[in-house]
């Protein structure tokens, strides 16, 4: 460790800064085992798109041993090139302790908080202790996952209550808020932006269209987490422009990827209420990008020609080069 929990709000001021992507694991193609070469070639992508870093991605039905493996696959090939986060997403709160520890041991840069499908705090004070428990098993550096698939509106009318994300900013080792409740509208963004400005914790929008605003404005420096690969290194490029306040070169980025931006808004609204993440398109949208894809296990939700065109040709008006490849090679992934 670099540092110690009481240091850890300085050294991610200092370290966080930039994109988080997302890396989802690859499996064999009989799914019976990861596919740790295809693993270790998307860490390569995404040194190349030039992102900070990623969440790797706990929800795709790999066991806990697996989950340990692709954990260290991913810091194995990284090296001192990527940070980490441990997705901290597992059935029940003890697991998600487990398994920090283990991101711990294994040198892993941080944790994002989530909670269990079947966790249902009733109290704001059952919900911090859950975010405490948690983050006091570790001395990595957390983030808070401030997310309308918690269902907490029955706390908070924005969707996660605020007194809560300002008492945990209290703990020493919660360096960041993942905030992406309070829509439609960034009043959210600024309320919480208010009340973390003098505590140290680091404020992220992880919803890439408002970093215009969010950096200019609220001062982030780290966004995080989502599938910004579906743009390649575009959205990394023009965020560091950003923090370079060489606004006009980076708005030239931004708008040249907007039919990808409006495709991907478009798309996800098909399966608002589900409450669960289009892995397999995420995964599809990145293997446009150049990273592996391949067959992902069950549960997943089903991927069609249509939403693949859709993503493609979106890809093409915003002038990436995509390589003109069928959907069967997708499910073939690049790395045998």
């Amino acid at each position: 460790m670099k540092y110690t929990p009481t240091e850890a709000k300085m050294w991610a001021a200092e370290h966080w800064r930039g994109v988080c992507n997302v890396i989802m694991p690859s499996f064999t193609e009989d799914l019976s085992s990861l596919n740790e070469e295809a693993i270790r070639f998307d860490v390569r992508r995404n040194i190349e798109h030039g992102f900070w870093g990623a969440l790797l991605v706990s929800e795709c039905a790999t066991t806990a041993d697996e989950y340990r493996r692709f954990m260290e696959i991913c810091v194995e090939e990284a090296g001192d090139k990527q940070t980490f986060l441990m997705h901290g997403t597992f059935d029940t709160r003890q697991q998600t302790i487990e398994m920090a520890q283990e991101a711990e041991r294994i040198g892993m840069g941080g944790v994002l908080i989530g909670h269990p499908n079947s966790f249902y705090p009733e109290t704001e004070d059952e919900l911090y202790e859950h975010i405490e428990s948690i983050a006091g098993s570790t001395n990595l550096c957390t983030s808070l996952f401030v997310t309308v698939q918690m269902n907490l509106t029955r706390l908070h009318a924005s969707g996660y209550p605020p007194a809560v994300i300002r008492r945990a900013a209290e703990i020493p080792n919660v360096v960041a808020v993942k905030y992406e409740v309070g829509r439609p509208g960034i009043a959210g963004d600024l309320e919480v932006y208010k009340l973390l400005k003098d505590t140290g914790v680091l404020f992220s929008d992880p919803l890439e269209a408002h970093s215009p605003l969010t950096v200019e404005y609220f001062g982030q420096q780290w966004m995080g987490t989502s599938n910004y690969e579906f743009w390649g290194g575009a959205v990394p490029e023009y965020f560091d422009l950003l923090q370079k306040r060489e606004y006009e070169r980076a708005m030239e980025i931004y708008w040249r990827i907007q039919p990808a931006r409006v495709a991907r808004v478009a798309i996800q609204s098909t399966v608002v209420g589900a409450n669960f993440i289009h892995r397999a398109l995420w995964k599809y949208q990145q293997w446009l990008q150049g990273y592996n894809g391949g067959r992902m296990r069950q549960p997943a939700a089903k991927l069609n020609d249509a939403q693949m065109r859709q993503m493609r040709d979106a890809l093409i008006k915003s002038g990436f080069d995509v390589k003109d490849e069928g959907p069967q090679d997708f499910y073939r992934g690049r790395v045998k």
